[in-house]
This record gives structure tokens, C-alpha cells and sequence, in this order.
């Protein structure tokens, strides 16, 4: 599926530039949420899927599911958003465009306003007005929560707790977003490299996967069995994405990979994680997802020989490329030495040193 990225009620130019920075091992941003929502907007996605479900020169894929996401100034602004896309969906069903709502309660770089999620109380307030509305529209459009990442027990417990309140509404959560208030410093210059926010921004890419991991492990264990974990977070790889599932993800979402690979991440990671399901025996990713298995000695010892196993193949595999090379190379130094002797003798014939 396709999540847009979160849209406020109001147009906005989002933070100064620069506020993007990414390297091999993370990426930072302070984007400040620089999209909007319109009902332009709704139409276009609509516009958009339909063209591709009848027009094959269309790029869109076909037959994805496109996800809106949303994070408004205030609890009005993310009604009224919400609202909006509701009777989109309600009106339209299948043929909206639209085939869930991302409320996300985690964006750490608008300026002047703190993660909800982090104040439980008025998480609560913010659930219980949506769960409202879902009443009063009497809307079956499904609704995520986009959740930061937690770092201590009692916290993963009183989010968990708050959003199983609403199980009749919330049909998933996606964890985790950005890790807020990074800092990335530029030695030569001696200042962030993002310009807002005394450079602090949101951090992500592959050095937030083991809190996405703990993230969405800790949530599948707490959650009402009837909402799904989507698992976010430094997914570049099949083996990131098979790991999530291990955790309990649903899905998993890529962002910084796709970011920096284009869209064609997107094959070469399902590609490695088919991969590593043919290995392992799994036919479906309901086989081994939600099965993390608890630590043993003769788990890690399998971990340990099948590592030594696969370093001797890739030993063996590069002495038989070294020899390949060598041999090649006995194969050109002859053929030189054929091609010095004749071009000696056809020299000597033709100064009648020889008589051929």
C-alpha cells in the first residue's frame, strides 16, 4: 500500500531549509509538516486511482491500497480533516481513492507543539473525540495511529491501555515514528546540520531499527488481539523486514530506504525477504510472524554454526573466483608468448635469417 505523508487542515511552507540529512547509518528531518489537506487533495487521490484502474499508460499502481495521513494544529483541525475524508470514503467506498485515515499523534519537529502520544491524558481526550465522531457519522473508514517510539515499561503499558479503549474504531497502530530531538553536528563548520530547532530533528533510517523492533514487539504483546502492528523503522533489507514480522508486525512501512533507492526498494526487498522465507520453509509470512522465539543455548549455538557456515561458502567462493583469476591470467601469459615467437620467426623469414 501507499501512505501519503501527514497533512495539517491549513497550508503550511513546514520549517527552514535545510531540514533533511541523511548518511548510510540514519537520516534526520524537521520538516515541520508541509502538506496540506484539500478537498483538491482527496480528489486528486480518487482521480488518480481510478485512472489507474482504467488506463495502464498511468504510473500509480493498480489496486493499492492509499492511505491519507493526517496531524492537525488542534483536535478541531484533525476532526474536520477527518470528517472530510470520511464522507469521501463513505460516499465513494472501493471507488474513494481512499482506503484508510493514519492519525498520527507522534510528529516531533512542528515547532510549539509536544508529541501527544507522550501525554496519555490527552491521548485519551483526542481518541475518545475521533471514537465520537466514528458515532455520530456512523463511518466504518478503518484508522491508524501513528505511535513515537516508547523507552520504558510503564509507558508501552498506559499507551497500549489508552488505545484499547477504542477498539471499534482503531484497527491499527504503526510503530514507530521518527526519534525525536536528534542532533547531527558538522565538524568543519562547528554548527547542526539542520537549520530549525537548534538543529534538532527527527531521527530514522537503519540506527532506529532495534527501537522499532522492541516497539513493535512490545505493542503486540499489549494490543487488543483485533488491532494490527505495523512495523516502522530502518527497514532497507528482506532480513529488516523479516524481523519486524517476527515481532509481530502486520506489514512493515519503508521510508528512508525508499527515500534514497527510488521505488525500486520496494521489489529488491520483498525479493529478500521471499528469499529468506524459501530457506527457512515459510510458504506464508503468517508462518513466522508474531513467533519470536525466547533465547536458548541451542538457539544461539545453531546462530553461531550457521554463521561459520556461511563465512567458509563466502571464503570458498571468493578462493574459487582468486583462482578463476589466476588461471585466466596463465592462460593470457602463454598466449603472449605464441604471439612473441611467431612475430620472431615471421622477422627472421623475412630477413632471410630462417627459411621457411
Amino acid at each position: 500500500g501507499i501512505l501519503a505523508k501527514s497533512a495539517t487542515l491549513q497550508s503550511q511552507t513546514g520549517n527552514p531549509q535545510p531540514r533533511i540529512w541523511q548518511s548510510e547509518a540514519a537520516s534526520m528531518n524537521s520538516e515541520g509538516l508541509p502538506f496540506y489537506l484539500s478537498k483538491d487533495t482527496i480528489d486528486e487521490v480518487r482521480n488518480a486511482v481510478a485512472c489507474s484502474e482504467e488506463n495502464d499508460s498511468i504510473v500509480l499502481p493498480k489496486h493499492k491500497p492509499y492511505m491519507v495521513s493526517i496531524s492537525g494544529h488542534s483536535l478541531q483541525d484533525n476532526l474536520t480533516m477527518l470528517k472530510q475524508i470520511m464522507d469521501t470514503y463513505e460516499k465513494g467506498k472501493s471507488h474513494s481513492g481512499i482506503s484508510a485515515v493514519e492519525l498520527n499523534l507522534a510528529c516531533p519537529n512542528v515547532i510549539g507543539h509536544p508529541i501527544i502520544a507522550y501525554d496519555f491524558e490527552q491521548m485519551d481526550t483526542v481518541l475518545q473525540a475521533v471514537s465520537n465522531l466514528y458515532a455520530a457519522q456512523k463511518s466504518t473508514l478503518p484508522l491508524g495511529i501513528k505511535m513515537p517510539p516508547y523507552f520504558d515499561g510503564p509507558h508501552f503499558q498506559s499507551a497500549a491501555g489508552c488505545i484499547n479503549k477504542y477498539t471499534h474504531c482503531v484497527k491499527y497502530v504503526a510503530s514507530i515514528n521518527t526519534i525525536g530531538n536528534a542532533l547531527c553536528i558538522d565538524a568543519h563548520s562547528e554548527m547542526p546540520v539542520i537549520s530549525s530547532k537548534g538543529g534538532f530533528a527527527g531521527l530514522s533510517g537503519p540506527a532506529v531499527k532495534y527501537t522499532a523492533l522492541a516497539n513493535v514487539r512490545q505493542m503486540r504483546n499489549l494490543l487488543d488481539a483485533s488491532i494490527d502492528v505495523i512495523g516502522v523503522g530502518g527497514v532497507s533489507s528482506g532480513v529488516d523486514a523479516f524481523e519486524l514480522l517476527l515481532c509481530g508486525a502486520a506489514a512493515v512501512q519503508v521510508g528512508t530506504c525508499h527515500w534514497l533507492e527510488g521505488p525500486k526498494c520496494f521489489d529488491r526487498i520483498c525479493g529478500e525477504l521471499q528469499q529468506i522465507m524459501r530457506e527457512k520453509g515459510y510458504s506464508t509470512v503468517k508462518d513466522f510472524s508474531n513467533q519470536l522465539k525466547p533465547w536458548s543455548k541451542e538457539g544461539a549455538s545453531a546462530s553461531r554454526a550457521a554463521k561459520k557456515l556461511k563465512e567458509k561458502q563466502q571464503q570458498q567462493e571468493q578462493l574459487e573466483v582468486t583462482v578463476a583469476g589466476n588461471n585466466g591470467g596463465v592462460v593470457d601469459h602463454l598466449v603472449n608468448v605464441v604471439l612473441v615467437l611467431l612475430i620472431a620467426v615471421l622477422a627472421a623469414d623475412k630477413f632471410g635469417l630462417v627459411d621457411l
